[in-house]
């Protein structure tokens, strides 16, 4: 096949001449197969929604279910005279998800170990209320770090430490508050993530002889299960009210007695896993982490049935095939994920353990558009960008100003990415960069007048601005090239403010080899509102990219490690290079560079073409 030509543009009396886009064609082109994502065995059958139900029970399970939850306690529902059951595990549940081992082996000199920060254990105050990050907050009130701690050291060596640890987390808790909090120990997600990881990783704090111990350990397990029997309605989220749930059907399922507390919990689990998502398995925040958070939820707790050696709920393992796609539609050339509405690149080692853990095959997602993303693949390159209006502020803390952004990446090398990581905010990333890091500068995209597409406001949530967002797919010519993917798309963010519209083109060739782009700040009608307006377009760079400007402002030579080289070029606009951070797979900021195409428009507003182009 011939190489597509994409000759830099030519300066003729005293103008430039743009890189040329193929003529837009209307007809709709389904996305290239993947090698690197696609398996040939055991697709994942088609699931939805609709029809989602509950295995059907008994008239007894039925009455035992209606007691329990008019308040009849567990044991007059089960044994006879009422007589209380002893506290007892029922089944020891091996974990399926190993957690870090050097975040194992620092909680075994006494530190933890969160996106980077090292934190003495010592030193942290585990009272309300909490001061913590929120991240270490997560990390320690939702004991998450029991997994990492088995991963550091065969289980004998590191009972000690989770023994005095838990001990020391119960004494700063002697009991529940009266109403879930909103951060620290007891939100609602905290305190489901918390039961469900002692249950799971009881060996971990059960193992002595110690009668007053674990009769002090099953106390809190049962505290905290009707606690959040008590709170779990009033859940912020979905997510939360999926986790507090779940963490209550593992408890009925791994102590005794708690059959009518399994029954009960799995009737009301459906209602938030059913909101949790939308029709194509993506959760409503849009969030590759709070899509890993889902999945994961759901494995153990799948553990824990199997555990038992009783068989999950048939919702469980539907809810899990419709997660995987969208998840796997954000996965970049390297196996890792996109940076996107508050997520970090997650490194392919944790989304294949993830895969590994939910049994089910890797392979690519058949949709152009899934999850209000859209994703071209050609060649060895991989291109995603996010083409819808950022998500209600009721379903995710950290929505991003986003919107018509894109990542591009050649084979195993990230070419252009998103900043990511706000919600890794607490670690090694400042809590100040927060916000920036979920403004439109952040990641790759246009923005007018130094702003955001959508506003992001001081109390986190998301604001005005992109309120539609049109995105349509479909075939190209590339100029010599043959065929290859277009994507045109448009939001009305800038609109009410400065009467311009942001078109944005994409075009990726069939080779993976060349991509052309061109972004365009329109008016809707005759004139935009301001007679001068900065325009900025950013390519923040891959961490593995150097970059080298192109005398006169006028594009950039970029080396990737491997020794090959991509030419980005512009025809309007001056091109210069500024420093920029990328938060990597473990929530860490990385020093990265970013291109910057500026220029200053009036009322009638300006097109700027561009384009990548592998050289030799």
């Amino acid at each position: 096949m011939a190489k597509p030509r994409l000759r830099p543009p030519v300066p003729r009396h005293d103008a430039v001449a743009q890189p040329s886009l193929p003529p837009r064609e209307p007809e709709t082109a389904a996305a290239p197969t993947e090698d690197t994502l696609a398996s040939a065995a055991d697709a994942i059958e088609t699931a939805t929604l609709a029809g989602l139900t509950l295995p059907p029970v008994t008239t007894g399970e039925r009455i035992a279910r209606l007691g329990y939850r008019i308040g009849i306690p567990s044991h007059y529902l089960q044994r006879p005279l009422g007589l209380r059951s002893k506290p007892r595990l029922l089944a020891t549940v091996e974990n399926p998800l190993a957690g870090d081992r050097v975040a194992g082996t620092a909680l075994r000199t006494g530190q933890i170990l969160v996106h980077g920060a090292m934190l003495p254990l010592g030193g942290i105050d585990y009272h309300e209320p909490s001061r913590l990050p929120p991240p270490l907050a997560r990390t320690l009130h939702g004991f998450h770090w029991f997994a990492d701690l088995e991963a550091g050291a065969p289980r004998e060596q590191v009972t000690g430490i989770a023994e005095r640890l838990f001990v020391q987390w119960l004494d700063a808790h002697p009991k529940p508050p009266r109403r879930p909090a909103r951060d620290g120990a007891w939100t609602i997600a905290n305190t489901g993530w918390r039961l469900l990881n002692w249950l799971v990783h009881t060996p971990l704090i059960l193992s002595h002889n110690d009668r007053a111990a674990r009769a002090r350990a099953f106390a809190a397990m049962e505290q905290t299960a009707r606690w959040l029997e008590k709170h779990a309605r009033r859940a912020p989220d979905p997510q939360s009210g999926a986790t507090a749930w779940s963490a209550l059907v593992a408890a009925g399922l791994l102590l005794a007695g708690g059959k009518p507390r399994r029954l009960h919990a799995e009737r009301r689990l459906l209602t938030p896993l059913c909101e949790m998502v939308g029709e194509d398995g993506g959760v409503h925040s849009r969030s590759p982490v709070a899509q890993v958070e889902a999945i994961a939820l759901l494995v153990k707790l799948r553990a824990c049935y199997r555990a038992c050696r009783r068989r999950p709920p048939q919702v469980i393992d539907t809810m899990l095939t419709m997660l995987l796609p969208p998840l796997l539609s954000l996965v970049q050339g390297d196996g890792g994920l996109g940076s996107w509405h508050g997520g970090w690149a997650i490194d392919a080692e944790a989304i294949d353990a993830l895969l590994a853990a939910t049994g089910l095959r890797r392979r690519a997602p058949r949709e152009t558009q899934l999850w209000g993303y859209h994703r071209l693949a050609a060649g060895r390159s991989v291109l995603v960008a996010d083409t819808t209006p950022p998500p209600h502020p009721g379903h995710a803390r950290f929505a991003c100003a986003s919107t018509l952004a894109f990542e591009f990446s050649h084979g195993v090398h990230r070419i252009v990415v998103n900043c990511g990581g706000a919600e890794a905010a607490g670690g090694l990333v400042p809590v100040g960069l927060e916000q920036g890091l979920r403004a439109s500068a952040a990641h790759s995209t246009l923005t007018l007048g130094d702003t955001n597409s959508t506003a992001v406001l001081d109390d986190g949530r998301i604001g005005a601005g992109v309120a539609a967002v049109s995105a349509e797919c479909g075939a190209a010519d590339v100029e010599a090239g043959g065929p290859g993917t277009r994507l045109d798309a448009s939001h009305d963010g800038y609109l009410r403010r400065t009467g311009l519209v942001h078109h944005r083109t994409l075009v990726l060739d069939a080779s993976g080899k060349a991509l052309l782009g061109e972004d365009r700040a329109l008016p809707a009608k005759k004139r935009g509102r301001h007679k001068k307006l900065d325009l900025a377009v950013r390519f923040h760079l891959g961490p593995d990219v150097r970059c080298y400007p192109i005398p006169g402002g006028r594009g950039a030579q970029l080396v990737l490690p491997d020794g090959s080289a991509w030419e980005f070029r512009v025809a309007e606009g001056t091109v210069s290079v500024d420093d920029s951070i990328w938060v990597d797979g473990a929530g860490r900021p990385v020093a990265i560079r970013a291109l910057l195409l500026s220029d200053t428009i009036g009322r009638s507003g300006g097109s700027y073409a561009w384009s990548f182009a592998l050289a030799g």
